[in-house]
């Protein structure tokens, strides 16, 4: 898991680019990149990538069941028809 956040200039990121890869590859850090300093991006592991994947799948499930809770989701007949 990541130690921290950083933050970067553009300008920086593309001169620093190789080194933060690496350390964004090996969990040391997430790094944000700014333009006229506001944040624009970010340099995230594979492993964060891959957690943020997983929340969103996790999120989706969640309101397709709170819909499903509340009568608002389709019929399967209907969803195949739409498709």
């Amino acid at each position: 898991m990541p130690r921290g956040t950083t933050t970067a200039s553009v300008s920086k990121a593309k001169a620093s680019f190789s080194e933060f890869l690496n350390r964004a590859a090996y969990g040391e850090v997430r790094i944000v990149v700014t333009s006229h300093g506001s944040p624009k991006a970010a340099v995230i592991g594979l492993e964060d990538l891959e957690r943020l994947e997983r929340l969103e799948l996790i999120e989706a499930a969640m309101e397709a069941d709170a819909e499903y809770e509340a009568g608002e989701a389709l019929e399967f007949e209907k969803v195949m028809d739409e498709l």
